[in-house]
Formats: C-alpha cells, sequence, structure tokens
C-alpha cells in the first residue's frame, strides 16, 4: 500500500485529494483558494466532517506546508515521507506527451515551453510543482496531463488547414482538454458495454467548460476542443468554434485590441454573453423558465450546438454504442441531457426514459431498452486517474 496525493494547481487554488493505493481508497480530500491573499479560505475533509478556516497564504509554498501541517495535525499522516508520490494535473502536453510521466529537468522544460498555449494552467502547474518540490524534495512527482489521451487522434482530425510553416513553427493544431476525464469515462463505458467488439463512444464532458470526445476501442479519434479551450461547442462564457472573421469583424468595428476581445470570447460570451444573465447555466435555467427569450435562445444554442458534434461524431465513427453524460452539467441536469438529445434523437433512433433521467449525480442508464444507442449518465473522476499513473509509475 501507498498514499499518492493527485494536485490540480491553478493560478490562485490548490486542490488536493489523498487516496491509499491500489486501493483507491480517498483518505482526505480539500482546496485552498485565494492564495495571495489574507483571506485565503483552507477548507480540508477529516473523516466525514469538512473544516474551514481563513488563513494569510501567501503563495503556493505557504499553501503546500499549511495542507501538510493540517494533514499531521488532525493525524491523516504522522509523517509527510508517508506520501509516496504527488500526481500533478497538467492541462498542456503539446505533441511531447502521450502518457503520463516522471518530472525531471526534461519534462519541466517542456511543460514551460509550452506556457503560451496555456498561459493560464501551465505557468500555474509549475508553479504548484515547485512549491511541493520544496516541501517533499524526495518524493516522486508525476506529470498527467489533459491533452495526452488525444495524441491518438490521426492528422486529418487534429490538423488545422493553415500554412504548414505556421502548424510546425508554432506548434498550431488540435489538442484537445479533459483528456483524464475522458479516458476515465472511457473505461467505465466499456466496462458497462462487456465483451462486445468495436466499441464506438461519444463522451459528452459538460461543465462550465465542455468538451465531447469519439472513442474508438479505447483511443481517442476526434475531440472537440482546439488548440486551446475556447474551442469546440459553446460554453458557459466561451464561444466554441466560429468563423474567425468574426473575430476580424468585432475588433474592425468596435477598435478594441486583439487581447480584449480574446478574453472577451473566453469570459463573456457562450450561455452568459447570449443570454446577459448569468455566467451558470443555473440561472439561465432559471431565467428561461422565467420566460426571458435571450435566456432560452442561449439554451437552444448550446444544446443545438452539442447535438450538432454528436451527429458529426457518430459519422466519424461509423455508429455509436454508448453516449455518455458527465461533468457538473452533464451529470447533474435532467433538462440539459433531454435538450441535447431531443435535437439528435430521431435521426440516431435515441430514445430517453423520462424516469431514469431525473437522476443527478449518480452512475445511471437513462436510454431506454428500444433505443439503438445506449445513453448512459457516469459521474467522472480525474482525481483517481492521476492517482492511478501516479502509482503505477512508481511501481514500475
Amino acid at each position: 500500500m501507498a498514499k499518492v496525493m493527485a494536485v490540480n494547481c491553478g493560478s490562485s487554488s490548490l486542490k488536493f485529494k489523498l487516496y491509499e493505493m491500489p486501493e483507491e481508497k480517498v483518505i482526505t480530500s480539500g482546496i485552498v483558494e485565494r492564495i495571495g491573499h489574507e483571506d485565503a479560505i483552507f477548507q480540508i475533509k477529516v473523516g466525514d466532517n469538512k473544516l474551514k478556516e481563513i488563513v494569510n497564504v501567501k503563495d503556493h509554498g505557504v499553501a503546500v506546508q499549511l495542507v501538510m501541517d493540517a494533514m499531521i495535525k488532525h493525524h491523516i499522516i504522522e509523517d509527510i515521507h508517508e506520501i509516496k508520490a504527488t500526481g500533478h494535473r497538467v492541462v498542456q502536453g503539446g505533441p511531447y506527451f502521450s502518457e503520463s510521466t516522471p518530472f525531471n529537468e526534461d519534462t519541466y522544460k517542456k511543460i514551460e515551453s509550452l506556457i503560451p498555449l496555456a498561459p493560464l494552467h501551465n505557468q500555474a502547474h509549475l508553479v504548484g510543482y515547485d512549491a511541493f518540490k520544496k516541501v517533499l524534495p524526495n518524493t516522486p512527482a508525476i506529470a498527467v496531463f489533459d491533452t495526452a489521451f488525444h495524441q491518438t487522434m490521426g492528422p486529418e482530425d487534429y490538423s488545422y488547414p493553415i500554412k504548414k510553416e505556421y502548424a510546425e513553427k508554432y506548434m498550431i493544431r488540435r489538442y484537445g482538454a479533459h483528456g483524464t476525464s475522458h479516458k476515465y469515462l472511457t473505461e467505465i463505458g466499456h466496462e458497462l458495454l462487456g465483451n462486445k467488439e468495436n466499441k464506438r463512444l461519444i463522451i459528452c464532458h459538460l461543465g462550465s467548460g465542455a468538451s465531447i470526445t469519439a472513442t474508438r476501442d479505447g483511443k481517442c479519434v476526434a475531440t472537440s476542443m482546439g488548440l486551446t479551450p475556447l474551442g469546440g461547442i459553446m460554453m458557459n462564457t466561451r464561444t466554441g468554434d466560429m468563423d474567425p472573421s468574426v473575430y476580424y469583424q468585432i475588433q474592425k468595428m468596435s477598435g478594441k485590441s486583439y487581447e480584449e476581445i480574446f478574453q472577451e470570447f473566453n469570459k463573456q460570451s457562450g450561455l452568459y454573453g447570449v443570454s446577459g444573465t448569468s455566467n451558470d447555466s443555473r440561472d439561465v435555467e432559471d431565467a428561461a423558465n422565467g420566460g426571458n427569450k435571450d435566456a432560452q435562445l442561449a439554451l437552444d444554442l448550446w444544446a443545438r450546438r452539442i447535438a450538432d458534434f454528436i451527429g458529426q461524431y457518430y459519422v466519424r465513427l461509423g455508429g455509436c454504442d454508448m453516449i455518455i453524460f458527465s461533468a457538473g452539467i452533464g451529470e447533474n441536469s435532467p433538462e440539459s441531457r433531454d435538450m441535447i438529445i431531443d435535437r439528435c434523437k430521431e435521426a440516431l433512433g435515441i430514445e430517453l426514459d423520462a424516469e431514469k433521467n431525473k437522476c443527478r449525480g449518480v452512475l445511471r442508464e437513462i436510454s431506454t431498452p428500444e433505443s439503438k444507442i445506449k445513453v448512459y449518465v457516469i459521474p467522472t473522476d480525474e482525481e483517481v486517474m492521476i492517482a492511478r499513473d501516479a502509482y503505477k509509475l512508481i511501481k514500475e
């Protein structure tokens, strides 16, 4: 047995989950938010209780030490050296990494070189790694990449129709995201399908950030997010795919800088931009139910874009055995699932069971026995995948 910590560092946050491996038993979990502020929020689960305190956390180093001290104080561990590995989520692995890999100088430099492709994420991941390295200098650290699962795509699925010079010089291609989640959901989907050969899945990871992936026999064939998380389907605040001239036209007509518009397309568009109400899909649903036509249009547009990708991937796979809904919206919004399936059920022969579809946050088949494609709600678990990869690599 070995204790392994799954880590997800953001620019001002540190999420963690400690596992007993290989049993995959969660020992504790928690988060430090508002790192860099005197009123940072620290939460940790101790047994059945969730403890919360407001503390001064000037940087990620302080946050890591805070977590370690709390685990010892509450006898979650007796010594920090009980932690045999840390698995670090890394959003962008570029073309370099098709699987998780130990942190070393080469790994670090490649992640660093990819910061321009994920400026808000990769830099924060390295800051988190450095902070853990200071506290646990002799503990193996493993980089687990969101993009790794999508490296099995072929050139016709990951390439963009631009000059070869740009594609090669600037590493411009489709990388995808949420790969750790898609990999986990693929594995669960295969278990549910049993011994069937040529398993074809369409996986809808629908949260505030969202992506859809088509897999065949456990390998990613195509995925919706592109060079950055801005591409693909419409999301809570992101545009998803659009005519590139929209960007040019808005810049030309408004006089705003390219950077301003890029940030608006990332943070003030999608459901939020169309509805004008909120960046939370639940608020948009409430507004639509209250008669807000812009909110209803936002939901209709969102559902249509997702249904279009499902149809596209059905063709790409030559059929489909299972559609999976997961992540915050996918797991917890029966209304959203119904809206999406309603837009592709006639063409694909899908039938939802209205009663079964009322579920939230549980693994359940929500299609009828007559449905030509099985439809499942499967809660995702990215942290356990990080822990699995970290444990696997320290055992090799």
